[in-house]
């Protein structure tokens, strides 16, 4: 197994300079950042693009992949975290084109992951947004199968704050919810990003869900998340986490390193642990989110090998 970062916490650094941090740091993997360039970022941790796929060709992608690879550095995935399922029909239908970019980008960069979520209208029932995923999601997945390619949905509710609620912004979030998309889709390059952090306040197994969707885990993001009591006392579980999840990074949460990895390696996952960073407490200048890699990475060491 490798460890990496998700180079989105780095929004004013060029990808060589994350790199060359990332390579005197001990990482061994970069999944990279690839929102629209140009465009303004809607929330927390999206909109960097340290590639621009809408203008990368068949002779630039070869030369980052051999600068990246001087530095003893892969990539694990490319990461472009929208919302597909958004009720406004010109952002989903944005969010579709840019993911076929990424797509067509991992190809040229011999990248076998693209990252994503699958989206939610956050006003309409479970089933409501799953009548929409069915009609929409399919040929995007085959069109990634045409290409080689794998579709990670990460795990993540998408529900931190107000304009989130009530439903959150992603479909992916609990195991009845996987069952059904991969019932719906069973194409053997749909699977998962696979994030524990999330199912900490959800109160669900997390080993568990590793050793039952283990051949659907395709990518591993490395996030932890604090369960602020107080909080939870306030709002209680009805406001679905917002005022009491917090995330944090590797080993400053609640997360089970040991016994998480340990499902891992049961499963046979052997490829990419990859640190996501938004942890409050260590924002604010680049040299202070590195500093929190670095935990997170020192944190995680133990189990990488």
């Amino acid at each position: 197994m490798k460890l990496g970062i998700l180079t989105a916490a780095f929004p004013t650094l060029t990808l060589d300079e994350v790199a060359t941090w990332a390579k005197e740091s001990g990482f061994q993997s970069l999944e990279i950042a690839v929102w629209p360039t140009g465009g303004k970022a809607v929330r927390r941790y999206a909109g960097t693009a340290h590639i621009d796929v809408g203008t990368l060709n068949e002779s630039a992608a070869p030369r980052i992949v051999d600068d990246l690879r001087s530095k003893g550095l892969a990539i694990s995935a490319l990461a472009y975290y929208p919302n597909p399922l958004d009720p406004d029909p010109a952002e989903s239908s944005a969010a579709f084109e840019h993911l076929r970019k990424v797509i067509v980008a991992a190809k040229l960069l011999q990248v076998p992951v693209v990252g994503t979520f699958v989206g939610r209208d956050k006003t309409r029932s479970v089933n409501e947004n799953f009548d929409v995923f069915a009609r929409v999601w399919p040929d995007l997945v085959h069109f990634a199968g045409d290409h080689g390619i794998k579709i990670a949905i990460e795990n993540c509710p998408m529900i931190f704050s107000a304009d989130e609620w009530p439903g959150g912004n992603n479909l992916a979030y609990n195991p009845a919810n996987w069952r059904r998309m991969f019932d719906i889709i069973p194409d053997e390059n749909f699977g998962l990003n696979f994030d524990p952090s999330h199912l900490v306040w959800q109160f669900i197994d997390i080993p568990r869900a590793v050793r039952d969707f283990g051949q659907r885990i395709f990518h591993v993001h490395a996030k932890d998340l604090e369960i602020r009591t107080d909080g939870l006392y306030e709002h209680g579980i009805m406001s679905a986490g917002v005022g009491w999840q917090v995330p944090r990074l590797c080993g400053l949460g609640e997360v089970n390193w040991g016994a998480f990895f340990g499902a891992l390696y049961s499963v046979g996952y052997d490829y990419v642990a990859s640190i996501e960073h938004e942890d409050r407490a260590f924002e604010g200048a680049v040299e202070k989110v590195k500093r929190g890699f670095e935990i997170a990475r020192d944190n995680l060491r133990p189990f990488i090998h």
